[in-house]
């Protein structure tokens, strides 16, 4: 690698490869700006000199305009102009069917990881709540002790991008058996773990891993809807969890802020699963996975990126992850945008408009979370207050409901089946209306 002196760099400039603090530290991802607290981290930390890697996984140009191509409203089409690698490009131009052949680094198959190789935060956690559950007597606390092993995944997921970042190395067996441990939590606790939501300060704070996680949920949930069998299913929850690894490479501000962004910083967007792709190819990782990290953003009526593929085209996997991924968007919370309900977002996925979506797979959505998904708060046509916990497997319309501030004679939530009749929704609660009753809930629990 070649060494730059630090007192030689410019803030705000961009370089045309990796800029690594060591031979495994990724400081700056290629072509994008050098951020002024990276300079300063630096200069405070006493850094002489960095490296520039001899790999570029993908060069952007700057911002190109065709002047002549002038749309009718008066907007500039901006044309962007990107460098590739050969490998990439030929991963761009293929088919499905094609990625097999292009793939000569044959993907070895992991053997199943036995339990000893779950992530020990997540182990402990799972221990504990093993311990917690004879003496859980009430709703509330089966939800907080989801919530604690529900944290440990996230922490987990955390520790494995924390460590690629800086190791270029992935944990194989650990992977598959933590996430085989994810499946069997999530068929367990189903209708508690898709209750959980991060704050927008949560989600802020760490967007990749609580994405990740939120989509890893509902895309094992959907699997397990589609009676995918338990070892093609830790595939795709496998998938699922690594599949923004590439964005790594790429600066959080060009997924973070709601700026317009230049042509080259939207090419960079663009291209980030093949760099999931790549990455997770040089670790061996199955193709049956790497299709579903390629095929993420792509949709059934060709509009997706990166290869604009069509229906048939598309992975199953990334199918699956695409619907998971689509339905987490809409609901996360975010600063610079609306928050939008689960109902809501299940209206839109339900829409399908332009066919964007596997009908099959949208279907397994709602068959999994309900028209009115688990964690809703609703109005009964009796006048009471309740929030969705499960689903009817029968009927997605009328889903289970526990009744709030009302309880059995034995003191057990009041949980009904809804119908069209006498427990009927009447509808969902808006933002405001739901965040005062779980303020409410909150004031009442202290």
């Amino acid at each position: 690698m070649e060494s730059l002196k630090v007192a030689e760099l410019q803030a705000d400039n961009k370089y045309a490869a990796d800029m690594m603090l060591d031979s495994q530290f990724l400081l700056n991802p290629a072509h994008c700006p050098l951020a002024q607290e990276t300079m300063r981290a630096l200069l405070d930390w006493n850094f002489d000199q960095v490296y520039i890697s001899e790999r570029v996984i993908a060069a952007v140009s700057e911002e190109k305009v065709d002047l002549d191509a002038i749309k009718k409203n008066g907007a500039v089409e901006e044309k962007p102009v990107v460098k590739i690698t050969e490998e990439q490009r030929k991963v761009l131009s293929a088919t499905t069917e094609e990625v097999t052949v292009i793939d000569e680094q044959k993907a070895d198959v992991p053997e199943r990881a036995s339990d000893e190789y779950i992530y020990p935060g997540v182990k402990e956690a799972l221990a504990a709540a093993e311990e917690k559950k004879a003496s859980i007597t009430n709703d509330k606390e089966r939800m907080e002790m989801v919530q604690e092993v529900y944290s440990s995944y996230l922490n987990y997921l955390n520790s494995v991008y924390t460590h690629y970042a800086t190791h270029k190395e992935f944990n194989t067996k650990e992977i598959y058996a933590t996430v085989r441990s994810l499946c069997e939590f999530i068929e367990q606790h189903r209708r508690y773990i898709l209750r959980i939501t991060p704050t927008v300060q949560d989600r802020n704070k760490n967007f990749l891993v609580y994405h990740g996680i939120r989509s890893t949920v509902l895309a094992i949930t959907i699997g397990f809807q589609l009676k995918i069998e338990k070892d093609k299913l830790v595939e795709l929850g496998v998938a699922c969890l690594l599949h923004e690894i590439g964005m790594l490479r790429i600066s959080p501000r060009f997924y973070m802020n709601n700026k317009p962004l230049t042509v080259a910083e939207r090419t960079q967007i663009l291209i980030h699963p093949i760099i999931s792709y790549d990455i997770l190819k040089e670790a061996n990782f199955p193709l049956p996975i790497l299709l579903g990290v390629l095929d993420h953003h792509e949709r059934d009526n060709g509009t997706g990126y990166p290869r604009h593929i069509r229906a048939s085209a598309v992975s199953f996997y990334g199918k699956i992850i695409t619907v998971a991924c689509s339905f987490e968007a809409i609901t996360a919370p975010r600063e610079f945008k609306e928050l939008r309900s689960p109902y809501e977002a299940m209206i839109e996925m339900l829409k399908n408009e332009n066919h964007q979506y596997d009908d099959t797979v949208v279907k397994a959505l709602l068959y999994s979370l309900s028209l009115f998904p688990i964690g809703a708060f609703v109005y009964l046509a009796n006048g009471r207050i309740a929030q969705v916990v499960d689903v009817n497997p029968s009927n997605p319309r009328n889903p289970i409901v526990q009744i709030l501030g009302q309880s059995n004679p034995n003191g057990t939530p009041m949980i009904l089946q809804t119908n069209n009749t006498d427990v009927k929704i009447s509808r969902v609660m808006d933002k405001k209306e739901a965040a005062d009753v779980i303020a409410a809930l909150k004031k009442t629990a202290n």
